[in-house]
């Protein structure tokens, strides 16, 4: 029987319960998988064992094998020639494999050591191994092309880590050295380019959209002029970029009393759904708003994802405010803060484009402070642009022990009642139902014997 019948996950967050994107990856499988489970005899981690038992019931295409090192000394160098750590994993389809390290399975967090002295403890098995899986039974990898020249700023290695996992590999781009941009672009990423790009470079990416490109643009307010070329290209999408920097009056939509710091709006769109359906926020701040014209071009769609509330305003004076109150010249909202356009091109492809207005959806910090909200708007883009329905998106999971704490009355309380009275109460229907019956017996023989 699956184990999902016959062993029951009881862990409070689910510790070895699979994900939806896992369950269609596995269902999804016409090719047998070989899990190589590198492990000594008496040393198996329990975790991954029950993680292993989880997916080979989930698919007869699944067969997970153990490895001993100590049987078998030379299996896994033909997977992996660095040291190798007990408790690995190698997954294969025929000639294309992927090596799953013991210390990727378990993340550890020590920003509280110093603190507070506690290390929390994430188990990150199912993104794993379900992006091995997904790697090997797909032979093409889609290239996301990073724009450089213009003072962009660089992805962080948290996102370039979740951009891997996703089987999306990376590459440094510069329009200036190129005619156009390369054919195997899966979707091209402007990062918050501090200086505008040029009228030659505008035109290569409006010729790669107009064949059937992806773009996703992430602006700051502009410190030093405007990005001219930049946003006249997105002008003719239908989306133009409001001046300023957008202040929230609504405390519903800001956090931490900071009303630059935007708790936006999610609006339905396949890429914000998983973040709807799982209750997740981003965070974006400093941003500058955007507004989507009534009357777009033919064949072209916009959405807008994150809003704020009407009550937004945008400071006209920029990074030079002094106040978040509202002063006269300001504009009033509400703003569109991410958007995703689709464009019908006359050859029949399609081009797709998201403009996020603030640099901080792609900060490290920022993610976190949401419980990684942002990253995994990044990644829904990113794969909605790549051809990545099911995409990889799975949060490693807390492995950490909440204790219940309570005062010694309540605990006296509680003694007493689960010690003491409960048992008495017990006891003494008991009685009674002793009691009773005794009387009944003895009565139905007294009659009997008259």
């Amino acid at each position: 029987l699956p184990s999902t019948y016959t062993k029951l996950d009881t862990t409070a967050n689910g510790l070895y319960t699979v994900s939806e994107q896992t369950e269609k990856v596995l269902s999804g499988l016409d090719e047998d998988i070989d899990i190589y489970w590198i492990v000594r005899s008496g040393y198996e981690d329990s975790n991954i064992a029950t993680l292993l038992y989880r997916y080979s019931s989930l698919s007869d295409k699944i067969s997970v094998t153990k490895k001993d090192p100590d049987v078998y000394p030379t299996f896994a160098k033909q997977y992996y020639d660095g040291q190798l750590y007990n408790n690995s994993l190698v997954v294969c389809r025929g000639d294309r494999y992927r090596y799953i390290d013991y210390n990727s399975i378990y993340e550890y967090d020590y920003s509280d050591y110093y603190s507070g002295g506690s290390v929390s403890q994430n188990f990150a098995g199912e993104g794993e191994l379900t992006s091995a899986i997904s790697y090997v039974v797909n032979d093409a990898m889609p290239t996301l092309y990073i724009l450089t020249g213009h003072g962009e700023a660089e992805l962080s290695s948290t996102f370039k880590t979740a951009i891997e996992k996703q089987n999306i590999q990376t590459e440094s781009l510069s329009l200036l050295t190129v005619e156009a941009v390369p054919e195997d672009a899966g979707a091209l990423l402007i990062n918050t380019p501090q200086s505008d790009i040029s009228e030659d470079e505008a035109q290569k990416i409006a010729d790669y959209l107009a064949s059937g490109g992806r773009l996703m643009l992430v602006t700051d307010p502009p410190k030093d002029g405007a990005l001219t070329n930049l946003e006249a290209l997105m002008a003719g999408y239908g989306v133009e970029a409001v001046d300023g920097i957008v202040v929230e009056a609504n405390q519903n939509n800001y956090a931490w009393g900071t009303p630059y710091y935007l708790l936006p709006d999610l609006k339905s769109h396949s890429i914000t759904e998983p973040l709807i359906d799982g209750g997740y926020y981003v965070l974006l701040s400093i941003a500058h708003g955007l507004r989507i014209s009534d009357t777009l071009p033919d064949g072209v769609t916009a959405d807008s994802m994150l809003s704020t509330s009407s009550s937004a305003y945008s400071k006209a004076a920029g990074y030079d405010s002094s106040t978040y109150e509202k002063e006269d010249g300001d504009i009033d909202g509400a703003f569109a803060l991410g958007v995703a356009v689709t464009a019908e091109n006359d050859d029949g492809s399609t081009a797709q484009i998201v403009w996020v207005s603030s640099g901080a959806l792609l900060d490290e910090q920022s993610s976190s402070m949401v419980s990684g909200g942002n990253l995994d708007l990044f990644l829904n883009t990113i794969s909605w642009m790549c051809g990545h329905v099911d995409g990889i998106s799975i949060h490693s999971k807390s492995m950490n022990y909440e204790y219940l704490t309570i005062s010694s009355s309540s605990a006296s309380v509680m003694t007493a009642v689960i010690i003491w009275l409960i048992p008495a109460l017990f006891l003494g229907t008991g009685v009674c139902v002793c009691h009773d019956s005794f009387d009944k017996s003895r009565n139905g023989a007294l009659q009997f014997n008259f």
